[in-house]
């Protein structure tokens, strides 16, 4: 899906490649494409559609080192109230994403699936999600979680919303609710929580993202710019997440 990009140091690679403590779900808060734009003296735009370059990459390298699940933060319910034009050109580069890219991905064994809620959100977008979702619904090699017009907050009530419409029907019983059965009426229901959650651009909260989902992931937090997060920077913290000891309530992970 790229070409004429610096390999990564091989000591890099192979150290992550032969540790078999690899996270099996990534989420990724994709922040800073506007301050890189604005540091470079480029319009902000530039800065979303040099981030798009790494999303490519994120993936690829998911790929390589056996990540299974890769879940990014394109999109929240807070954006849309960034001015308008910035919010048209995000919504035009999706769509022109979607039409360049997905074939690719589909051939490269990637499942893509879009989280987020679909009230407000353009018809087109809408339309692109539901073909990309349906030609790729049966990869395998990695699953793509766009989280587009996604909120945890508003995640989290969706989902209560669906628990209480099934105790209302009779199809759930109110001392069958668990945590384990609650996630099931998650946006990211059948997927495993995240194990690591990067940030970029220096900012170190998680912004209303995966709320649930992330209770036991790792935090790495870099001040990387996204358009400046490349392969090489994802693998860092891919060994930062390996040089952890894990803890659930204070049991060693094994």
């Amino acid at each position: 899906m790229r070409g004429g990009l610096q390999s990564p140091p091989f000591y890099l690679s192979a150290k992550i490649m032969s540790d078999r403590k690899i996270p099996q779900h990534v989420a990724i808060i994709l922040d800073g494409n506007g301050r890189w734009a604005k540091s470079r003296k480029l319009p902000r735009t530039q800065g979303h559609l040099e981030g798009v370059k790494r999303v490519d990459e994120a993936i690829e390298t998911c790929i390589k080192t056996g990540i299974k699940v890769l879940t990014i933060y394109v999109f929240s319910t807070e954006n849309w109230n960034r001015p308008k034009n910035e919010v048209s050109m995000l919504i035009h580069t999706l769509i022109a994403v979607l039409n360049r890219k997905v074939k690719k991905m589909h051939e490269a064994g990637v499942r893509l699936q879009f989280i987020g809620r679909r009230q407000g959100v353009p018809d087109q977008v809408i339309k692109g999600f539901e073909e990309a979702t349906q030609l790729t619904k049966n990869n395998s090699k990695l699953t793509v979680n766009v989280a587009f017009n996604y909120g945890g907050r508003t995640e989290i009530l969706d989902g209560i919303s669906k628990v209480i419409e099934d105790v209302r029907s009779g199809s759930l019983k109110a001392e069958q609710l668990s945590e384990e059965l609650f996630s099931q009426y998650l946006y990211t229901k059948g997927l495993p929580d995240p194990d690591l959650l990067i940030r970029t651009s220096g900012e170190k909260r998680i912004s209303n993202f995966l709320l649930w989902q992330l209770s036991y992931a790792e935090f790495y937090f870099t001040e990387k710019y996204w358009p400046d997060f490349n392969e090489v920077e994802f693998l860092k913290a891919i060994d930062d997440f390996q040089n952890r000891e894990r803890r659930y309530g204070g049991l060693t992970a094994q």
